[in-house]
């Protein structure tokens, strides 16, 4: 058994192995890397990603990264090419065929078949005079020194390689397609930033009740209204114009005051010129200006309509924060 401190010195051993096969990496982003990335954004079909073994793992992770930063591209496994998947590339298509050695059987059944086909191919491969360089139209070096497991009999520097130069490659893209934060919300509405994005103040307001009362209204309806609609605060309305806010914390230093309840009217309480934000308003920002005021509601307005309140439940519910 190891003890603590030689455990820790494996973690790091590895670790800096790893860096070293990453800062290597440099050394390989040449012409040929530029002209892979012109190749793929002329691209007028998809990019098609293959591998085998640890290989494979790393180009289905390529490819989510292509698909989510604006590069259409799919996974062939290499194996599955061979034995009845290669009907998915066609003529118009790119592929990239990731391999370590390039020199595996599957590699080297498969690279005739893709050429014959006349899709472009490209080789990221660990071994530039191996048998898939030889084939490949255009050749990405991610060759390391040694693996960090001791001997080399797992691919652990090699595939941290592959990964890196993949994430190159889509940053790369991303940045010649002037690929926007509002894009990337595009593909991912269900994360956080893609919410920040696209969510606006008239996809949330509309589920909560309508608060409302005169500005005649006697303090006991208003305590109704606020209680009942359960967004702690009511609009104070003459006619239809917006005139005052009433919150459950107005309610709290009216009793504080001790004043006398009997006669007193929504008007006396009402803070008037409430905060109010637009429906087309970003929930974002609507939270920015919550958090500016310290306030946890936002009457909303439109064409000087009062049309509903956005409470900060609301916006904090959507995973907005």
């Amino acid at each position: 058994m190891k003890s603590s401190e030689e455990i820790q010195a494996i973690a790091l051993q590895t670790i800096e192995t790893e860096l070293v096969a990453i800062n290597n990496l440099k050394g390989y982003i040449d012409n040929d890397f530029a002209r892979c990335i012109e190749s793929i954004l002329h691209c007028k079909g998809r990019v098609v990603i293959t591998g085998i073994g640890k290989s494979a793992i790393i180009a289905q992770k390529i490819v989510a990264t292509f698909n989510s930063t604006g590069t259409p591209a799919i996974f062939m496994h290499a194996a599955d090419a061979i034995h009845g998947d290669l009907g998915i590339v066609q003529p118009d298509d790119i592929v990239i065929c990731i391999s370590n050695s390039g020199n595996t059987p599957e590699i080297k059944v498969l690279t005739p078949m893709l050429k014959s086909l006349g899709a472009l191919l490209i080789g990221m491969v660990g071994n530039v005079h191996s048998y898939l360089a030889r084939q490949a139209d255009l050749i990405i070096n991610t060759a390391v020194e040694m693996e960090a497991t001791p001997g080399n009999p797992a691919p652990t520097s090699s595939t941290t390689a592959q990964l890196v130069m993949g994430d190159a490659m889509a940053v790369a893209l991303l940045q010649c397609r002037g690929f926007s934060t509002s894009d990337f919300a595009r593909y991912h509405p269900g994360g956080s930033l893609g919410k920040q994005l696209y969510i606006r103040v008239n996809h949330l307001y509309p589920s909560n009740e309508k608060p409302q009362v005169q500005k005649d209204t006697p303090l006991r309806e208003v305590i109704i209204e606020i209680s009942g609609k359960l967004l702690g605060t009511t609009a104070v309305l003459d006619g239809k114009n917006l005139v005052g806010i009433i919150t459950d914390g107005d309610l709290r230093r009216m009793l504080q005051r001790n004043t006398d309840l009997g006669n007193v009217k929504a008007s006396d309480i009402m803070s008037p010129n409430p905060k109010t934000i637009s429906g087309e308003t970003l929930a974002v920002d609507a939270l920015q200006l919550m958090r500016k005021h310290n306030i946890t509601q936002l009457l909303v307005v439109d064409d000087n309509n009062y049309k509903g309140v956005v409470h900060l439940h609301d916006i904090l519910n959507e995973g907005i924060i």
